[in-house]
């Protein structure tokens, strides 16, 4: 950080480029790939996470599986189900349960989205990943849609495609 001065005794005092820079940091603690190959994601929304403190330990580590979880609005909240986070490895008799469904914060008006996405549109809410953001872990939630079989091969076809002529020209390139 070159904004970082001190003066004497007292506390650190960071420029306000640094703090801007510390502030758009994130760590990516888990992505959902499946969930680009499964369905189309139109919208994203960043949520927080109800957490205990043995869950934001494993997080931290990166012991998080969101394959196989998905997004639900009951009762006006919104809630992940089977989100898999591995039990810290530190942990006592007071350790979370892996599968437990934990609470998500949006706002009103986000939930209500969310709710009428699935509801009208038939839309499925997905996690596509939870990061580390200003100290706080968030998920992402995207609304999205199923794609069929011959979506899923033509993505992969073009994949595919992409990745030969990238080879192909690093290969000429040399």
């Amino acid at each position: 950080m070159t904004n970082v001065r001190h003066h004497g005794t007292g506390p650190w005092h960071v420029g306000t480029e640094a703090v801007a820079a510390m502030a758009k940091e994130e760590k990516v603690l888990a992505a959902n790939r499946a969930a680009f190959h499964n369905y189309h994601i139109s919208d994203k929304y960043e949520a927080g996470i109800v957490l205990t403190g043995t869950e934001v330990k494993s997080a931290m580590d990166g012991r998080v599986q969101l394959k196989e979880a998905y997004i639900s609005v009951r009762e006006g909240e919104a809630w992940l189900f089977n989100a898999h986070i591995s039990p810290y490895s530190h942990g006592n008799r007071e350790n979370h349960d892996p599968l437990r469904t934990r609470k998500l914060l949006l706002h009103k008006r986000e939930i209500s989205r969310l709710d009428e996405a699935t509801a009208k549109q038939g839309m499925t809410l997905v996690p596509t990943q939870l990061y580390l953001k200003n100290g706080r872990i968030k998920i992402e939630v995207g609304i999205a849609r199923g794609k069929k079989m011959y979506d899923k091969r033509e993505a992969e076809l073009k994949r595919t495609v992409e990745r030969e002529t990238r080879a192909q020209l690093k290969e000429r390139n040399r």
